[in-house]
């Protein structure tokens, strides 16, 4: 699966953007996703740039809504968050297990190999995509230490 890449679209930023938001709506909120039975939904509102405001965290990083910016390595793996949840049930390279932070319920979905993640937020009835990024070597240990403490129990 080819990843998109600025260059092919000689850096112009707007036609690069649109593009990665129709493959967004095209695999992720028309790909009619689901984990461990329950819909996997995105969040739309509030609006961003005219665009939907799960497709931002998807793509962007910051730590406050109003200072995201684009992460070109998060934009060039927008196909691979489907390809995640669609197959976290039964890729075993695909690590999964739930975490709480505050009220939330969160399931983190981890292809170790390739330094990936995907969160989702448990709802009722349904889960929503949260976020998915590209880990740092720091946070990779984070999740690992994680992972291993939910799999003992």
């Amino acid at each position: 699966m080819a990843l998109p890449n600025l260059e092919t679209f000689c850096g112009d930023w707007q036609l690069y953007e649109s593009r990665i938001y129709q493959i967004y709506l095209d695999t992720v909120v028309n790909g009619r996703l689901t984990h461990n039975g329950l819909r996997v939904a995105s969040q739309f509102r509030p609006e961003t740039k005219g665009k939907g405001f799960g497709f931002w965290h998807l793509i962007s990083e910051g730590d406050t809504e109003e200072d995201r910016i684009p992460d070109i390595r998060r934009c060039e793996r927008i196909r691979w968050v489907a390809w995640v949840i669609a197959n976290s049930g039964t890729d075993k390279s695909i690590s999964c297990w739930e975490n709480k932070r505050g009220k939330n319920l969160h399931v983190v979905m981890w292809v170790e190999a390739n330094n990936y993640v995907v969160v989702l937020a448990k709802r009722k009835g349904y889960y929503l995509i949260k976020t998915a990024y590209e880990t740092t070597v720091r946070r990779a240990r984070s999740l690992s230490k994680e992972r291993d403490k939910f799999l003992r129990g």
